[in-house]
C-alpha cells in the first residue's frame, strides 16, 4: 500500500499506476479511490498514468477527527502532487471530489495542472443562503447528519438508490454496485464523513471557479438527484473562464458507474483535445 504522511500526521493512501501524462481522480462522499476502478483501468490501458487517493477520513486513509474541510482536502492534494512531482496533470473530480479538485486547481495548481473535469460536482454552492436562494435547505443536510449518526450502515444501504437512479422506472437495483458503495462508505471514519457533509454542502467555490483558467469540462446528468444540475453545473459553467458543458439526459449522480462507457469516451476525447 502506498501512502504519504501529511504534516499533521495524517496518512493519505493513494494508487499510482502506469506512466505518461498523469490523471488525478478525486472521489465523492463517503467513498474512496475504489469508486474510480473503471476509469483507472480504462485510462491505464490508454497509456496514461492514473492516480487516485482516499481523502482523509475515507477509505484506507487515517480516520481523522479534524481537518475534514475543503481547505485541508485541497492542501492534502497539493502535498500528494508535490510528493509525486506531478506536472501537466488532468484533475477529474466527482461530486465532493469536484469541489476538492476545483479548490486545489484554483489555489495550488499553478504550473502543475493542464485541464480540469468536474462531474456531478458540488460547486459553486449547494446550501441555500441569502445570496444563494436556489440552494438546498440546511434541514436536508441536517437530516443526512442525523441519519449517519443514528445508523450509518442502514443509511449507507439506502443512499445508493437515488445516487444511481435505481428509484426511476426501468432501472432495477444493481445489488453488486449497491454493495460496493456500502463497502466503501463503511470503510471510512464516521466522524470524518459526518464533518464532510458540512464541507461539501456549505463551502462556496464561486471565487475558486472564477480563478481557474485551464480548460474545464463540466459533466452532469440532468436526472442527478444528489447534486441537482440547475444550481451546480449550469452555474459553474458560467463562472469558469474556459468551460465546456456537457449535459447527459436521464443520467444519475453515479453516472461514472452506470454509464461508464459514455463518460469514459467523453473524458478521453476532452483529454486528447478532440
Amino acid at each position: 500500500m502506498k501512502s504519504i504522511k501529511i504534516k499533521d500526521g495524517t496518512e493519505l493512501f493513494y494508487k499510482d499506476w502506469g506512466s505518461g501524462q498523469p490523471i488525478v481522480f478525486h472521489h465523492g462522499w463517503p467513498l474512496s479511490s475504489d469508486d474510480w476502478d473503471n476509469q483507472l483501468l480504462f485510462f491505464l490501458d490508454k497509456g496514461f498514468r492514473v492516480i487516485a487517493h482516499d481523502r482523509r477520513g475515507h477509505g484506507r486513509s487515517s480516520q481523522t477527527a479534524s481537518g475534514n474541510d475543503m481547505d485541508t482536502y485541497a492542501s492534502d492534494v497539493a502535498a500528494l502532487a508535490e510528493h509525486l512531482d506531478l506536472r501537466d496533470a488532468i484533475h477529474v473530480g466527482h461530486s465532493t471530489g469536484g469541489g476538492e479538485a476545483a479548490r486545489y486547481v484554483a489555489r495550488h495548481g499553478s504550473g502543475r495542472v493542464s485541464k480540469l473535469v468536474l462531474i456531478g460536482a458540488v460547486p459553486p454552492l449547494m446550501l441555500r443562503t441569502a445570496t444563494n436562494p436556489g440552494g438546498i435547505p440546511l434541514e436536508a443536510f441536517d437530516d443526512l447528519r442525523r441519519q449517519l449518526a443514528a445508523n450509518r450502515a442502514a443509511f449507507y444501504w439506502d443512499f445508493p438508490v437515488p445516487f444511481y437512479g435505481f428509484n426511476r422506472p426501468g432501472r432495477p437495483v444493481s445489488e453488486p454496485l449497491r454493495a460496493n458503495w456500502w463497502r466503501q462508505g463503511m470503510q471510512g471514519g464516521a466522524k470524518a464523513q459526518y464533518d464532510c457533509i458540512q464541507a461539501f454542502s456549505a463551502t462556496d467555490f464561486t471565487e475558486d471557479l472564477k480563478r481557474i483558467t485551464v480548460p474545464t469540462l463540466v459533466m452532469h446528468g440532468d436526472d442527478d438527484q444528489i447534486v441537482p444540475i440547475a444550481h451546480s453545473a449550469l452555474i459553474s459553467a458560467t463562472l469558469l473562464k474556459n468551460a465546456t458543458l456537457k449535459v447527459y439526459k436521464g443520467f444519475p449522480h453515479g453516472m461514472c458507474s452506470t454509464n461508464a462507457d459514455v463518460i469514459n469516451q467523453d473524458l478521453l476525447d476532452f483529454i486528447r483535445g478532440t
